[in-house]
C-alpha cells in the first residue's frame, strides 16, 4: 500500500501534472504548424513524451488537471517570434525546480529522481535533433549585429558632440547605417559564394537584415527626442545598444545553450569602450578643427 504523501509533496506533484499537459499542448501547436517533416516528428515526439510524464505524476496525485492557458498563449507567441527551438530549451530549464522542495519529494517518491532525470536527458536529446533554420544562419546574424554595434555605436557617439543636433545626427546616421548594411549584405555574399555555399543569398539577408534592424533602434532615440537634447538621445542609443546585446545573447544562450555571462559582457565592452573613444575622437575634432554648429 502506498504511503499517502504529504500535502506539500501533492501540491508540487500537481505543479509538475500540470506543467507536462500543458507543454503537451504547446508541442502539439509547434508540430502542427511546423513544415518541415523530421523537425514534425520530432516536436510530435516531444509531446506524446509530456503525456506519458503526466500519466506518471497522476498516479501518485490522483488527479486530472487542466493545462495553463496563458502559458500556452506566452509561449505559442514566442515560439513565432523566436523560434521553436528556444522555446523548447527555455521550457526545459524552468521544467523542474531544485533546492528543498525537491529533496522533499525525493525523500517522499525515491524513485521520483530517475524519472526526472530520464525524462531532461530524453528531452534533451529529442531537442538536440532538430534543424530550426534560423540557427542555421546565427553565424550570419552575429557579424551583422555586431558589426552594426561596434561601428554604428562609434559613429553615433561621435557625432553627437561633433554636432550636437539630434536630427543631423540622426541623418547622419541613417545614410551610414543604410549604406554599411549593403555593403555588408554584399560582402557576406560574395564571401560565402566563394566558400562554395549554396545558401549565400539567404546568408547575406540574414546578416543585412539583423545589420538593418541594428541601425534602426539605434537611431530611433535621435528621431524622437528634440534637436538639442543630445544628450538624452546618446544616453537613451547606449541603453538600446546594453539592451540589444542582451536579448540577442539570452537568445543565443538558450537556443544553443551556451554561457551568456562571458559573451555578453565581451560584446558590451567592445561596443561600450568603442562608443566612449569615439566620443572623446569627436569632440578633440570639433575643438581641434574649431567647429561650432
Amino acid at each position: 500500500m502506498r504511503t499517502p504523501l504529504s500535502a506539500e509533496t501533492k501540491r508540487l506533484l500537481l505543479s509538475y501534472q500540470q506543467a507536462e499537459v500543458t507543454d503537451h499542448v504547446i508541442y502539439s501547436r509547434m508540430a502542427k504548424g511546423e513544415k518541415d517533416p523530421q523537425n514534425r516528428a520530432v516536436l510530435e515526439q516531444i509531446a506524446a513524451e509530456e503525456v506519458e510524464h503526466a500519466a506518471i505524476w497522476r498516479k501518485y496525485t490522483g488527479q486530472e488537471v487542466q493545462p495553463k492557458r496563458w502559458q500556452i498563449i506566452w509561449y505559442s507567441l514566442l515560439g513565432v517570434l523566436m523560434g521553436y527551438t528556444f522555446v523548447i530549451r527555455l521550457m526545459e530549464k524552468n521544467e523542474y525546480t531544485t533546492g528543498r522542495k525537491y529533496r522533499q519529494l525525493i525523500r517522499e517518491i525515491p524513485e521520483a529522481a530517475g524519472i526526472i532525470e530520464d525524462e531532461q536527458r530524453h528531452e534533451e536529446q529529442l531537442a538536440a535533433m532538430l534543424d530550426e533554420e534560423r540557427l542555421q544562419y546565427v553565424g550570419a546574424m552575429v557579424l551583422g549585429l555586431n558589426d552594426a554595434l561596434v561601428e554604428l555605436t562609434g559613429v553615433l557617439a561621435g557625432l553627437t558632440f561633433a554636432l550636437a543636433n539630434t536630427r543631423l545626427v540622426a541623418l547622419s546616421g541613417i545614410i551610414t547605417g543604410v549604406s554599411a548594411t549593403l555593403s555588408m549584405a554584399s560582402s557576406n555574399y560574395l564571401a560565402e559564394r566563394a566558400e562554395g555555399n549554396p545558401k549565400a543569398f539567404k546568408s547575406s539577408l540574414y546578416t543585412g537584415g539583423a545589420y538593418l534592424v541594428t541601425v534602426v533602434l539605434m537611431v530611433l532615440p535621435y528621431l524622437l527626442f528634440p534637436k538639442s537634447a543630445y544628450l538624452a538621445a546618446l544616453l537613451t542609443m547606449l541603453l538600446v545598444v546594453i539592451a540589444i546585446i542582451f536579448f540577442f545573447n539570452y537568445y543565443i544562450s538558450v537556443a544553443q545553450d551556451l554561457p551568456f555571462a562571458q559573451r555578453f559582457a565581451e560584446m558590451a565592452g567592445i561596443s561600450l569602450g568603442v562608443a566612449l573613444i569615439s566620443f572623446v575622437i569627436g569632440l578633440a575634432v570639433k575643438a581641434w578643427l574649431g567647429i561650432e554648429i
